[in-house]
């Protein structure tokens, strides 16, 4: 089984090759986005524990969201691997994902982060705020708040992961293509 952890700010265009990657290797789509969205509309057991905590406004706890990612992987027995999309984002997290994964009998393989300036990720934001409709793409400084947190945030889980020697910088600039191949060449190393 190949796991891969898929970094990278608002703009940086995680989610264009995060289908060319999970389409070239057969990985299943791990989102905790998605995974609670999906969890609350089937009222699961832990989907209707989550909505209590965020109707109060509160974070969804560690041990609920690790419980749907474990759900998620064992509805998914056949998968060749699975492509984490906005988890783990703390050093509790990345602790708790490594502890269910080495009873699942695998592990985290790969952390790619794709590097993109910050001038460069504000203008493809305003650009898609132009087209999207996304409120938060079309203010300068609501994105800038965005991508500070997103460093904030992904620190962690890169120094979690670099103690281990996992983590992989990519440049996020350049043509969709030419960062897939880069993407490509360090997934295709050690898969």
């Amino acid at each position: 089984m190949f796991n891969l952890i898929l970094f990278g700010p608002p703009g940086s265009g995680k989610g264009t090759q995060s289908e060319n990657i999970i389409a070239a290797n057969g990985l299943q789509h791990l989102s905790t986005g998605n995974l609670l969205r999906s969890e609350i509309t089937h009222q699961t057991p832990l989907g209707l524990k989550a909505k209590t905590f965020m109707d109060a406004g509160q974070l969804v706890p560690d041990e609920v969201v690790i419980g749907m990612v474990d759900n998620f992987m064992n509805a998914h027995p056949q998968a060749k691997g699975f492509l984490f999309d906005g988890f783990p984002r703390t050093t509790a997290q990345c602790i708790a994902l490594d502890a269910l994964l080495q009873h699942k009998g695998t592990e985290i393989n790969v952390v790619l982060a794709l590097e993109v300036g910050e001038e460069e990720l504000v203008k493809r934001l305003l650009g898609r705020g132009a087209t999207s409709g996304r409120s938060d793409d079309t203010n300068e400084t609501i994105i800038r708040a965005r991508i500070q947190e997103y460093h904030d945030k992904t620190t962690a889980v890169a120094t979690h992961y670099a103690q281990y020697n996992k983590v992989i910088s990519v440049k996020g600039e350049g043509t969709v293509e030419s960062i897939y191949a880069d993407l490509k060449k360090e997934i295709d190393a050690r898969i």
